[in-house]
């Protein structure tokens, strides 16, 4: 074993094999027990592609290759498919175009006039139509409008409306029978986790339908996932105890299912999200989410008690049930994610399509600390990985360059799945702190909506308390303490960068600088999202002056690196340029690297590769160390600065 200084250590763990074959797996479905599941691929430009493995065991894909299977509704998408025994129903993402694609290869338009969107679908085979959610775009700068339809599949692409009036809409699905169907709705300022509601439609004879029901939900219950059990029992989860915890409705009140200090929902940022899956004669199978991991329960609803399944992962998503089994999304720190086939009569587990192919030696990766620590009287959650390579050590007297890591969202978290990108951090003898900081799903209502009025503020004191509590613990270095992030936790990394003197430097993903931009010019689904986490605008004008990094350069006083893509409408380039310039006529090392053909999040292997370097290439400049294997052409203004 070699001695060397930190951030110099050679790794195994390239850019490019952090990219190399990696496949981010989407939505899954079960149809006749063959399982269909998205994946998207960075080796093909991010192209989202839909996959099948036959009950045989046969993987193939099943579109063109010139599909890209992916809708634009809410612009975060998800639910872009929809298989029956006949045919497939996908939206083409190049022009948003709603196809129907029999399976003896007949392909068909059903929707396309370049203003409606589509995502979301169930078929009603009783009156041959196809229910959606249905996002109508109109004059540019004008707020889109968003539906219930349903569209004719006998007649050809007509659509009738079935249910308008609120400003979004999820999760159209239909009971067995044909004669009900429900939905959630929620409206501006809500998010989808703030609060929604349930309805229930009946569907009448003649294939009208009847007054929307209110089933449960409101302004501060978030209602996720209904879905219809095989005897007519309407199931979902809501938190009105505080907690995501299933429900079940058969037409009079509404019943807890299984009650726990758990969740078994998660923040509906796209469509398609699945926990749990409805079993034969309304026995359930659920994922709950429990102290930092996912757990599996069988509950035999009415039955008996909940039996918790023992398996051989810590992250569990996409639930569904097919005849005899059942098919999820798992992994765990040490191994890559994938698509997985249970046995429901055997019990086994069989990995179908693993998210890459790895043939690295375990002993390069570091395998996560679950910490809970005191932040200013608050408990805060982070994973902590050591730096770890078997070919490395550093001398007795070094701490490691700490890494904070800053997650999107803010309402979302992060877990301790096998991350290549972490991974190619710590086998260079950096550690990594992954915070779930106040905001953060997974641990409860109260702990989500902490961070409501409090965006720049409570976020930013969990991430620099984490890195100074790591600091103090002799764990890292406080020298060379950096910070992190994307979007959400782009602005997080920028706050924290420019409100406080803790880290020595930082990198910022498509991250926000200037809060009233982003009030004012980002899309619908985000649009009032400010509202909760700051306050409404322009009532409270001066105080997203206050969170926006851009007007707090005199606090700025080390490095920052931006990259950025530039077709994001989410959070478009001038929110980094202006912080650029600005960096630049202070007189601040800088660099900005900026991306063609990208949009919120960098789907392109070359891309993703690039930022690594750079990212990896700033920091040896900034801390004067000269990392190994690593030739890039870093774009630093004010270098002399360092």
């Amino acid at each position: 074993m070699q001695t060397a200084p930190y951030g110099t250590w050679r790794s195994v763990i390239s850019p490019e094999l952090v990219v190399e074959n990696a496949l981010h797996l989407g939505e899954i479905q079960i149809v006749d027990d063959d399982i269909y599941w998205v994946e998207g691929r960075a080796s093909e430009g991010g192209r989202s592609v839909l996959m099948r493995a036959s009950s045989g065991g046969d993987i193939s894909e099943m579109l063109p290759q010139d599909v890209n299977l992916r809708t634009r509704v809410h612009e975060y998408g998800g639910r872009a498919f929809h298989i029956t025994a006949e045919a497939m129903f996908y939206v083409n993402y190049a022009d948003q175009s709603l196809h129907q694609r029999n399976f003896d290869g007949e392909d068909r338009i059903l929707g396309m006039d370049g203003n409606n969107r589509f995502a979301d679908f169930c078929v009603d085979t009783r009156e041959e139509r196809l229910f959606t959610v249905m996002e109508v775009h109109t004059r540019p700068g004008e707020e889109p409008r968003n539906l219930i339809a349903a569209i004719d599949l006998a007649g050809g692409s007509s659509h009738t409306v079935v249910h308008s009036g609120h400003d979004f809409y999820s999760n159209p699905v239909l009971d067995p029978s044909g004669t009900k169907l429900a939905f959630l709705s929620w409206n501006h300022p809500n998010m989808p986790w703030d609060g929604t509601q349930l309805w229930v439609m009946e569907i009448l004879a003649d294939g009208g339908f009847g007054e929307a029901q209110h089933i449960a939900g409101g302004e501060q219950e978030s209602v996720f996932q209904p879905q219809w059990g095989s005897d007519e029992v309407l199931y979902f989860v809501s938190d009105p105890t505080g907690w995501w915890n299933l429900y079940r409705w058969s037409g009079g009140q509404v019943e807890p299912v299984l009650p726990l200090e758990a969740e078994f929902g998660l923040p509906q940022w796209v469509f398609g999200m699945s926990t749990y899956a409805v079993l034969d004669e309304d026995e359930l199978m659920a994922i709950f989410h429990k102290n930092g991991e996912d757990h599996l329960v069988h509950i035999p609803v009415g039955k008996g008690d909940a039996h918790f399944i023992e398996t051989p992962f810590t992250t569990l998503t996409q639930l569904r049930s097919g005849k005899g089994s059942v098919a999820f999304i798992g992994g765990r720190a040490d191994i890559p994610r994938a698509v997985v086939r249970m046995d429901l009569e055997t019990g086994s587990f069989e990995e179908l399509r693993p998210a890459q192919q790895i043939s690295v030696d375990r002993s390069y990766f570091s395998e996560p600390d679950n910490l809970t620590l005191d932040i200013q009287g608050r408990d805060v959650q982070a994973w902590y990985y050591p730096p770890r390579n078997p070919e490395y050590s550093a001398s007795a007297a070094e701490r490691p360059p700490l890494v904070v890591k800053s997650h999107g969202g803010p309402t979302s978290r992060s877990e301790a799945n096998l991350s290549m990108e972490i991974q190619f951090w710590t086998s260079r003898g950096f550690a990594v702190a992954d915070v779930n900081y106040s905001g953060s799903t997974g641990y409860g209502r109260e702990y989500r909506e902490r961070l409501n009025g409090n965006w720049g503020v409570l976020d930013v004191e969990d991430c620099t308390g984490v890195a100074e509590e790591l600091s103090r613990m002799g764990m890292v270095d406080p020298d060379r303490l950096i910070i992190r992030g994307g979007s959400a936790g782009g602005y997080t990394t920028l706050c924290a960068l420019s409100l406080k003197s803790v880290f020595k430097a930082g990198a910022s993903y498509y991250g926000v600088s200037n809060l009233e931009d982003l009030a004012t010019e980002t899309h619908k689904f985000e649009s009032r999202y400010l509202d909760s986490m700051v306050g409404p605008y322009p009532e409270k004008k001066e105080l997203y002056q206050q969170r926006s990094a851009i007007n707090h350069l005199e606090g700025l006083d080390c490095p920052i690196i931006f990259f950025q893509g530039e077709e994001d409408p989410v959070v478009p380039p001038a929110q980094a340029e202006m912080m650029v310039a600005a960096m630049k006529e202070k007189g601040l090392p800088v660099a900005y690297v900026s991306f063609p053909g990208e949009a919120h999040g960098f789907r392109q292997a070359e891309n993703i590769m690039t930022a690594l370097k750079m990212e990896l290439a700033f920091y040896g400049r900034v801390f004067g160390f000269e990392p190994a294997d690593l030739d890039v052409d870093l774009p630093l203004e004010n270098a002399a600065k360092l």
